[in-house]
């Protein structure tokens, strides 16, 4: 009976081929993201050069228009600022031992859910109660 108790509870390790697997594709994912959000940042900054340059007689329209353009822009690039701070945050998390576990509950996070969304803090059943707030 002892065994049977042993197996209900989770065992928080992996192998090192499997930490060092998962830490790859992290990192692989951030430099992903990383080099978007520089590419980003780079048209945003092309954009703002032509908008000034282009910019005489502009009508009130047109400067609303530019100014839209200009926050979506910005609103992407934050974005993904965001989601590379969360591929931090799954590093670190890694590097601690805590990757896959759930913040809230301590649970495993399913593989399905990690595969799908590596970055996950939450288990399914701790996410869908946050989202109910």
């Amino acid at each position: 009976m002892a065994k049977a108790t042993e197996k209900a509870a989770p065992e928080r390790s992996r192998s090192e081929a499997e930490t060092e697997k998962i830490r790859v594709a992290l990192v692989e994912r951030r430099d992903e993201l990383q080099a978007e959000y520089d590419q980003s940042l780079s048209e945003i900054t092309e954009l703002q050069r032509e908008r000034f340059a282009d910019s005489a007689g502009d009508d009130q329209a047109d400067t609303g228009t530019k100014t839209f353009e200009r926050e979506q822009e910005i609103t992407l690039a934050n974005n993904l600022l965001e989601r590379i701070n969360q591929v931090e945050r799954a590093l670190e998390r890694l590097g601690e031992g805590n990757y896959g576990w759930c913040e809230r509950c301590g649970n495993a996070i399913p593989v399905e859910r990690l595969a799908a969304f590596p970055v996950a803090t939450l288990c399914v059943s701790c996410k869908q109660l946050e989202e109910r707030r």
